[in-house]
């Protein structure tokens, strides 16, 4: 059993200075971090990149954090259109755009030692039919997964309840289509999984081992897309880290709440509070298990 390694994603601590956010996760005992880039949290498209990515990890390294590099910054590209432009757009330029950040973020996760690229699918633009737009997505990440492959990093693609990509059975079309392609793994969010697959979360997990890369982490309802802090939702945790632990995953389990930085550094220690007590009970349920 990997003992799981938890991180915070800077999306939920948009209010903090960047080292201010790593100082405080230190401090409370996480792993890691789930980086954003973002125009608070290492800008990728401000000058200098290559320098600020450089003091960036040798502020990770001096805290002892890992890191994996999330893509999914609301305005970053677009300040009027949220996560635009995408994948999926028709404008070949906007597509262009979205693909170049993706690069720029496999060169960062390179530098930064991480151990995954989070992005995803985006959502299907108006009269554009599904055929099309899975054509667009999958010529626009044929080279984004050759950049990390060449980096060897692998880009992590998340179901987005709503997007052209929202289930796990969308990312396995994906895969096909690709052929398999080496660098292309799943990024699993807990929370999605109860909102709305037709397994439950821990089932998810264990059905998505052999491509996971990356995970996150929060409550959420059935058929609510709804990030929730821990306790406020519907999600059975014990089986769930049960299930990551035993999938010999060593990637980070990230805590992502992008819409509570109002309450960020309370919730940072709530929640890793809560995580490793879940997986003290997952723990004790195995072992009272193994005795009887």
């Amino acid at each position: 059993m990997i003992p799981l390694r938890l991180g915070y994603g800077t999306n939920g601590l948009a209010d903090l200075r960047l080292d201010d956010a790593l100082a405080l996760l230190a401090d409370l005992g996480y792993d890691g971090v789930g980086l954003t880039l973002d125009h608070m949290h290492l800008d990728p498209l401000a000058p200098d990149l290559a320098v600020r990515t450089a003091r960036l990890a040798r502020r990770l390294d001096a805290l002892g954090l890992t890191v994996t590099v999330e893509t999914g910054a609301r305005y970053v590209l677009d300040p009027r259109r949220k996560h635009g432009p995408s994948l999926l757009d028709p404008d070949p330029a906007d597509r262009a755009a979205r693909r170049e950040l993706l690069t720029t973020a496999v060169r960062v996760a390179a530098d930064l030692g991480a151990h995954a690229v989070h992005c995803f699918s985006g959502i299907t633009p108006d009269d554009t039919d599904a055929d099309t737009a899975w054509k667009r997505f999958e010529e626009s990440l044929t080279p984004v997964l050759a950049a990390a492959d060449a980096a060897g990093v692998p880009l992590a693609v998340e179901p987005e309840p709503g997007h052209l990509l929202s289930t796990l059975d969308d990312f396995h079309r994906l895969r096909r289509a690709l052929g398999g392609p080496a660098p292309l793994g799943l990024t699993l969010d807990i929370g999605h999984c109860q909102c709305l697959e037709p397994l439950p979360p821990s089932d998810c997990v264990r059905a998505a081992a052999p491509w996971l890369r990356h995970v996150q982490i929060e409550d959420m309802r059935r058929g609510v897309h709804e990030h929730l802090p821990f306790g406020e939702g519907e999600i059975d945790f014990p089986p769930v880290l049960d299930a990551l632990a035993a999938t010999g995953y060593r990637g980070l389990t990230v805590v992502e709440l992008p819409r509570h930085s109002h309450a960020g550094p309370g919730l940072a220690r709530r929640s890793i509070e809560f995580l490793r007590a879940a997986d003290a009970a997952r723990a004790a349920r195995r072992m009272n298990g193994a005795q009887t």
